[in-house]
């Protein structure tokens, strides 16, 4: 489900759900948080790099596995995931998507979660949360306004349309385009900059630029969470895996 490499002084981890298209099942989270532990514990490491196995990077929350049936479960299932997101975003090793193919819901938000994005140039990028009943979760409300805007962060999330590479680059969404099948070694020749680089102060930057993200994140718990036992996210769910249109009531 998550495979690790390491490259010199940068670390590969790789999303590698096939069955679902590297969707960030809660296995799938807890391994990815056990492994950038480990990775913010080792000195020697100075990046990391996260892509996706199979041309996808991800396509976003494993929906067949979203059934939470009260409160306290909705507030938990959080509790991993926000360790995971603050990590991506307060750890001191710089971080770096390499994005092929769909990169969509919960796989945008782990992308944005980065301090770099390539994409190859046939990506696409979307924030459909509303089309389940639920906000854009793992940080996205905070991280997608710090890249774009909230205006432009207003028609991702409102819409939910999807979005290609050049949009996305013109936008402000990625840092560099690639020729499709390459970004996993352009990630790797960005993260080979840091190799030589002082880390203190690029922790310490990572750690300033993350203001406002504990807010951000405890408003998206006690909203998601609420959400999750709703009419609307129950059809939603329904109509996702049975692959039909929803009709939603707004209850």
């Amino acid at each position: 489900m998550l495979t690790e490499e390491r490259r010199g002084a940068t670390a590969i981890l790789t999303l590698d759900y096939p069955e679902r298209r590297n969707a960030l099942a809660i296995p799938m989270r807890q391994r990815l948080v056990d492994a950038l532990e480990a990775i913010e514990a080792d000195r020697d490491l100075r990046a990391v790099v996260i892509t996706g196995a199979g041309g996808t990077f991800s396509a976003g929350g494993d929906i067949s596995g979203m059934n939470v049936t009260d409160l306290a479960s909705g507030r938990e299932r959080f509790r991993l995931t926000h360790r995971l997101v603050r990590l991506l975003i307060k750890g001191s090793k710089p971080v770096i998507a390499a994005v092929e193919g769909w990169c969509v819901g919960a796989g945008l938000s782990i992308a944005m979660c980065c301090d770099t994005v390539v994409a190859a140039d046939d990506a696409r990028f979307a924030a459909g949360f509303g089309k389940i009943g639920l906000v854009a979760d793992l940080g996205l409300l905070h991280t997608l306004p710090a890249r774009i805007g909230q205006g432009r962060a207003r028609q991702v999330f409102l819409y939910g349309e999807q979005i290609d590479a050049a949009r996305a680059e013109a936008i402000g969404m990625i840092d560099h385009i690639v020729a499709s099948g390459t970004a996993l070694q352009a990630a790797l020749d960005r993260a080979a900059l840091f190799h030589t680089a002082a880390p203190l102060p690029i922790a310490m930057t990572k750690q300033y630029l993350a203001a406002g993200l504990d807010a951000a994140l405890e408003w998206e718990r006690d909203t998601q969470s609420m959400l999750f036992l709703t009419a609307d996210h129950a059809e939603g769910r329904a109509a996702f895996l049975g692959k039909r249109p929803p009709v939603f009531g707004g209850v």
